[in-house]
């Protein structure tokens, strides 16, 4: 299967700049596989579309305040730095810009040396591995310092960092949002509840795989970048039950997707206790062994997005809701509008 057969044309103007005012008023497009329906709604309406037993998976993983403006010491040129994955005390692995600058042995001063950093290492590709020094706190000295780590399409400045994170966010950790999440609101979430729909947490670290486009030609030749995970024992005893009992697992977002599918995959399709690396990669022909449906944002053409929610119906159902979406006007990516994907076994 060829990354072309994943492509679209998306209008430029559907790329969602701002959050909208209220998480639960996005549009949402329920994609029905089993049924080969759309339907149009939106997302506080999706507590009817859960049932009394149904378990709901959320990332609770929390974005770092992770890009970091500095200067090279030597010469004051201005460097980017963004923080992806934390390796081992104080060494981490980073996307800096513009990176011909940046050589092993190079330093960078932050906030006029209240952190530092020195470059150990240059990574295939093209990344950099830093050994930051600081006084106190590095997550404090981060929240002084750094800023919020928007993606690249997203051009407008957000006046509300909290808009780009989760209402339940808690393990620090993540370079991106793991955006599916940002249409809850605890108000919601207690709806939900009083359904009687149970509501479990898996952590995945968001990391480079965000920011990688695929440049091969061929699905099969892509390489995932590894990211941390962890899953509680009580989300699996949570997640097992409602399985048991013949509830649905509906993860909300790719990552979630992710994690649960690492851990079945590991432990023959039962949830267990775990936390580790994945490099897991979904595309069209993954049989899923948790999964029975997913809540997630509209991604960008190609991506390893598009062919992970694919593999959960089918490529054509998918690129089909998309068309949908676009001709209703839907907003795209991070701060966009969602969809409900009741998969093949739904």
């Amino acid at each position: 299967m060829r990354v072309e057969d994943f492509d679209f044309e998306l209008p430029e103007e559907l790329i969602a700049q701002t959050p909208l005012l209220e998480r639960t008023s996005s549009k949402l497009l329920i994609a029905d596989y089993p049924a080969n329906t759309f339907k149009h709604e939106t997302f506080s309406s999706i507590v009817e579309e859960l049932n009394e037993g149904d378990c709901l998976v959320l990332n609770d993983t929390k974005v770092m305040p992770a890009r970091l403006m500095g200067t090279k010491e030597e010469t004051g040129a201005h460097v980017e730095v963004l923080l992806l994955t934390q390796i081992e005390g104080n060494h981490w692995e980073t996307l800096v810009k513009p990176a011909k600058r940046v050589k092993v042995g190079t330093k960078i001063s932050f906030g006029d040396g209240l952190l530092t950093a020195v470059c150990t290492e240059i990574k295939d590709h093209g990344g950099r591995i830093f050994n930051f020094e600081y006084k106190g706190v590095f997550f404090e000295v981060l929240d002084q310092l750094g800023e919020m780590p928007l993606p690249p399409y997203i051009h407008e400045k957000l006046e509300d960092k909290d808009r780009y994170q989760t209402v339940y966010a808690k393990e620090q950790g993540s370079a991106a949002a793991p955006t599916a999440g940002l249409h809850f609101t605890e108000a919601l979430l207690d709806e939900i509840r009083a359904k009687g729909v149970k509501i479990a947490f898996v952590t995945l670290h968001v990391g480079l795989g965000t920011f990688r486009p695929v440049s091969v030609d061929s699905i099969d030749d892509h390489e995932m970048h590894s990211e941390f995970y962890r899953v509680s024992s009580d989300t699996a005893n949570t997640i097992n039950e409602a399985k048991k009992a013949g509830g649905k697992i509906i993860a909300v977002g790719t990552t979630s997707t992710r994690t649960l599918e690492t851990v079945a995959t590991k432990f023959d399709g039962i949830i267990q206790e775990d936390s580790g690396w994945t490099s897991i990669f979904i595309y069209p022909g993954y049989e899923f062994k948790c999964i029975d449906g997913m809540i997630t944002n509209f991604h960008l053409p190609k991506s390893t997005l598009v062919m992970l929610v694919s593999a959960l119906s089918s490529r054509e159902f998918i690129l089909n809701g998309y068309q949908e979406a676009i001709e209703r006007q839907y907003r795209f990516f991070s701060f966009g509008d969602a969809m409900f994907i009741k998969g093949r076994n739904y």
